[in-house]
């Protein structure tokens, strides 16, 4: 029984063993390997089930003699198996006798059998060279000017831009995620558990930004002022969405919003929200449609944020930037959020994903974001990932893929199982490194991931080779095979990184340094003949000796603030999210310019 429930296993990618981060091998335990099974629809609860299950695993197999979706690289071959038609993105097609040829253009295509229509991607070998610069990893929320409402917005992000490159020399800005929460109080905080990874969050528009606003009659645009919330000593999300939506009402035009039908879908949703609650899967059955105003209503939101999304990247262009604007992903979505609402069929709703138990997190981790089926992303040709990283990149320079090792394998936590009690389910890496190469490489755009904690190699070489870069903290960066663990001089780091001080869920570097790993630093910086003023200083001047193409810090660091952005495994115990700069943007950038020197001089 173990035997067949182990090819059953593999067969659906569910690893029934796995590797811990002290290079341990663990058993999966049997009840977790049915659990998870039985998120794709697979009966592993007796051994009769088990032999019906592998038995139609075998005719699927015979049955389509090729993948739902081939994605193979610019140049290389594909054996078919027999003779196809190849239907090219524009329009024009051919017949082969059996291989794709290596002819084939970039791009979307379809093979056709006498059997199959199955998906063709051809993605580039390798993304250009990333330009050597440095910048900002930035909280957008915390951001906050005199003109903006509560909270950091677009066009703060804008300022921080233009200002940062013409002032300091800044090539880049990495931006927290950005996507949409769900329209209700209390407004979800963490920028990492959006509603949607399609959409964007209205809460960071600039109100008096607006064509709508600016064009309005002088009585309107006072009732629009005079909705301006107070700035807070923390950021009430709240308050700050309250304030905006009874705002963008008032100037809301009316009428029929263009719009397809994935932004119908979304802002259905977000009319629905507002009536039964964030969570679809707890609406009432029998619920009426929506008002069609309070629909058209959020699908105009989303073109205020696509516009003002596009003049934070211009801004970026205007003003000279190497690279420009990099937005941040998160690794999933609310489990009754409106991306699930959309396309239920290829989530498995019902599990969380997360982490196993490691040093870090003795219990194990639950994200509470619910995983895409492999199985389910290749029947659709990868639709819903490339609708992501397409959502994404439409007004970005560049993507930062959080966890990015999650393109190769997730942790599933089926139901009713606490995190250590999950397993491992694989991803086609070399399908999903494809689709998000042709995207990126269509775009123009810059991609990182990030890959810290417990990671295998193989995800950090791979990402590489594809001319992707992956990440390296200050913080880390030490020899882990030599006695002692020293740090590695930055000097000595793969120049395919982007590389920082900090996280934004690390202590920051004025509160780090102040620690017990102080001294190491100290002896580091000696070694390196840097005699700053003080550590924070110091910890910049040996960022910039590293090769790495991007180097990035963060405005907490720079300024020397002492509170953590976000405190993992942490709700109410600390403002997770909520913590301002401790100045306003109008007084950063001369707070900034001595301790960066060294950042922007970075090659000279």
């Amino acid at each position: 029984m173990e035997k067949l429930v182990a090819r059953l296993a593999d067969a659906w990618g569910v690893a029934t063993r796995y590797e811990n981060a002290d290079q341990q091998e663990v058993v999966v335990d049997h009840e977790v390997v049915v659990k998870v099974l039985a998120q794709f629809g697979v009966d592993a609860s007796t051994e009769d089930s088990v032999a019906r299950e592998l038995a139609e695993v075998e005719r699927r197999r015979a049955e389509q003699k090729l993948p739902p979706t081939i994605v193979i690289r610019e140049y290389e071959t594909y054996d078919l198996r027999g003779p196809a038609t190849i239907e090219l993105e524009d329009g024009t097609s051919f017949a082969v006798e059996r291989h794709v040829p290596d002819s084939v253009p970039l791009g979307w295509h379809r093979v056709v059998t006498p059997e199959q229509t199955v998906t063709l991607a051809v993605a580039p070998r390798t993304l250009p060279e990333v330009p050597h610069t440095w910048g900002w990893m930035l909280q957008l929320y915390a951001a906050r000017s005199k003109e903006s409402w509560g909270m950091g917005d677009f066009a703060d992000l804008a300022t921080i831009a233009r200002r940062s490159s013409l002032e300091l020399d800044a090539g880049v800005v990495l931006v927290n995620p950005v996507q949409a929460p769900a329209p209700t109080h209390p407004v979800e905080r963490s920028p990492y558990s959006p509603t949607s990874r399609r959409f964007a969050n209205p809460l960071y528009l600039r109100v008096t930004d607006t064509a709508e606003f600016l064009s309005a009659c002088p009585r309107t645009r006072q009732l629009v002022r005079d909705l301006k919330p107070e700035n807070q000593d923390l950021i009430d999300y709240d308050a700050v969405w309250e304030a905006k939506r009874q705002a963008l009402e008032l100037l809301f035009p009316g009428g029929e919003v263009e719009m397809d039908a994935e932004l119908e879908k979304f802002a259905t949703y977000c009319a629905l929200a507002e009536i039964h609650g964030a969570d679809w899967r707890e609406w009432p059955e029998d619920r009426p449609e929506p008002p069609a105003d309070r629909v058209a209503f959020y699908a105009w939101l989303q073109h205020l944020c696509t516009r003002q999304l596009q003049d934070v990247r211009l801004a970026a262009h205007e003003a000279g930037m190497a690279v420009g604007v990099i937005h941040d992903l998160p690794v999933g979505v609310a489990p009754g959020g409106a991306d699930t609402f959309a396309d239920p069929d290829v989530f498995a709703i019902d599990v969380t994903v997360g982490a196993p138990p490691d040093a870090f997190s003795a219990d194990g981790q639950g994200w509470g974001l619910p995983p895409w089926r492999p199985d389910k992303l290749a029947e659709t040709g990868y639709r819903p990932f490339r609708q992501v990283v397409r959502s994404v990149l439409q007004h970005a320079d560049g993507i930062r893929i959080d966890h990015v090792a999650g393109l190769w394998r997730l942790w599933w936590i089926p139901p009713g199982e606490p995190p250590s009690r999950g397993t491992y389910v694989y991803y086609d890496a070399d399908a999903m490194l494809g689709v998000l190469a042709l995207e990126a490489y269509r775009a123009g755009a810059v991609v990182v991931g990030e890959d810290l904690g417990t990671v295998e190699p193989i995800v950090t070489k791979t990402l590489q080779e594809n001319g992707m870069l992956t990440s390296a903290v200050l913080y880390f960066q030490r020899d882990y095979y030599a006695e002692g663990e020293p740090l590695i001089p930055p000097s000595q780091w793969n120049p395919n990184q982007m590389a920082s001080i900090s996280t934004h869920d690390l202590p920051t570097a004025a509160t780090f340094f102040a620690g017990p790993d102080g001294p190491d630093f100290d002896a580091l910086m000696r070694q390196e003949g840097i005699k700053p003023a003080d550590r924070v200083e110091g910890a910049h001047e040996l960022l910039a000796q590293s090769p790495c193409a991007l180097v990035l810090t963060s405005p907490q660091d720079a300024l020397r603030e002492t509170r953590q952005p976000n405190v993992p495994g942490t709700i109410d115990e600390h403002p997770n999210w909520r913590i301002p700069l401790p100045v306003a943007l109008d007084e950063f950038f001369p707070r900034v310019r001595e301790v960066t020197r060294p950042l922007r001089n970075r090659g000279r």
